[in-house]
């Protein structure tokens, strides 16, 4: 959940975590029960992600970014497809004929994503930040996961103020669940 490092480390070492997760489950015979534990995990990193970077990632960009109200907003975008497929997944079971179909679309998607991220608004933010903001940067995404929403909640807000209020309340009523349900536990 947390790795330390600058914002970027933290997000990267993020990325690869869930391209682990999509090869453990791509891994899985078609209709197993365990695809349907292992897309449980993916939904909780990938929800804990995007609402750190909703809170803390795209103002940021928004700030120091040149373009980066644009940027910011195709990011958003994206979490936004991202969450209703992750809805969408919540429902189904692992026998489901469209539970494969969705989650090779999601991969695909987070792929995309994360390539965008990575090679190209990664290098814009640390070319227009301070090292010391990028590691202040990176203790804010970290402290966010700590609180973050663990289902996806694809009507709540996802831009400051509304995020930074609701989130943290989301995020325990998530775990919560969890905790009860036994979900995300390996």
């Amino acid at each position: 959940m947390g790795h330390g490092g600058n914002v970027i480390a933290e997000l990267t070492t993020d990325h690869r975590e869930v391209d682990e997760l999509f090869a453990k489950i791509e891994a899985q015979p078609v209709g197993d029960t365990q695809r349907r534990k292992l897309v449980d995990e993916l939904t909780i990193e990938l929800v804990r992600h995007s609402v750190a970077e909703e809170m803390h990632l795209y103002p940021a960009v928004r700030d120091h970014v040149e373009g980066g109200d644009g940027l910011a907003d195709k990011e958003l975008s994206e979490h936004a497809e991202v969450e209703r497929h992750l809805k969408d997944l919540e429902r189904l079971s692992a026998d489901d004929p469209e539970f494969d179909h969705l989650v090779a679309k999601l991969k695909l998607e987070v792929s995309a994503h994360v390539r965008d991220e990575e090679g190209r608004l990664f290098p814009l933010l640390a070319a227009a930040c301070t090292p010391q903001a990028l590691d202040e940067l990176g203790d804010k995404i970290r402290s966010a996961k700590k609180t973050a929403s663990t289902r996806p909640h694809p009507s709540a807000p996802d831009t400051p103020p509304g995020n930074k209020l609701l989130g943290p309340g989301a995020g325990l009523v998530d775990r919560a669940r969890d905790m009860l349900t036994g979900r995300g536990r390996s």
